[in-house]
């Protein structure tokens, strides 16, 4: 599936070659050459994923994983470390700055693609082409099918990515705004009970195959997708 990746990179050439071999691959990428233009980006709208180059000018890309960690809003967001330091402790610091992967240049497009989609099934799932089944509830993201102990369930695109996330994410509490900010992206300005009114029309989809049930009201905080009764 497609993803919003941000390219922190310095090198002209090295920015320009990343990016294609992202395009090719399907994701969107969002460019940027320093600290300040990467943190500006973040603040207009949360990226699905942040490949972040270690050496830039002005902060290094340690410095902006411990700010993106040390922010509630950003702090779920994948990075994954892109240098030429090898050193195993150059490596340990990487990862203790938040980083949730790290790799060393020169590196192929290849495993730079595997280890993103690694790291976005680690950390973000919805965000994979994996099918996903709980209970005989199928959902598949390349087909955009969604089917029901056989029979097939009808779903508008945003109850489709909801329940995405939810089936991806089950047995956690989700507040409305962080729905929101998941699954109609942060950078969109829309009340808090719209969820509750795709949550209706979901539940409502669902009722037909008696799936319903696994979308449940935790009162005073959220929803929750749950097998447990």
């Amino acid at each position: 599936m497609a993803a919003n990746i941000l390219l922190v990179e310095d090198e002209p050439a090295i920015q320009e070659l990343i990016a294609f071999n992202l395009t090719q691959a399907g994701h969107h990428v969002l460019r940027a050459s320093t600290a300040e233009a990467a943190l500006t980006l973040v603040r207009n709208a949360l990226p699905d994923l942040v490949l972040l180059d270690w050496m830039l000018p002005g902060a290094s890309g340690v410095d902006i994983a411990k700010r993106l960690r040390s922010d509630e809003r950003t702090k779920h967001i994948p990075i994954i470390m892109l240098t030429a330091r090898s050193d195993e402790q150059d490596k340990i610091t990487g990862l203790e700055s938040g980083a949730d992967d790290y790799i060393t240049k020169p590196f192929s497009p290849r495993e730079l693609l595997a280890r993103i989609k690694a790291v976005l099934r680690r950390r973000a799932p919805q965000m994979t082409d994996d099918a996903v089944e709980v209970q005989g509830l199928r959902l598949d993201p390349i087909t955009h099918r969604v089917s029901g102990n056989g029979g097939t369930i009808d779903l508008g695109p945003t109850e489709f990515r909801l329940l995405h996330f939810f089936m991806t994410h089950p047995e956690r509490v989700h507040s409305r705004s962080q729905l929101l900010d998941q699954v109609w992206g942060d950078h969109v300005f829309v009340e808090e009970r719209t969820v509750d009114v795709h949550i209706r029309r979901l539940r409502s989809s669902l009722e037909t195959t008696g799936h319903d049930a696994l979308i449940q009201t935790v009162r005073g905080t959220g929803y929750r997708f749950s097998t447990q009764q």
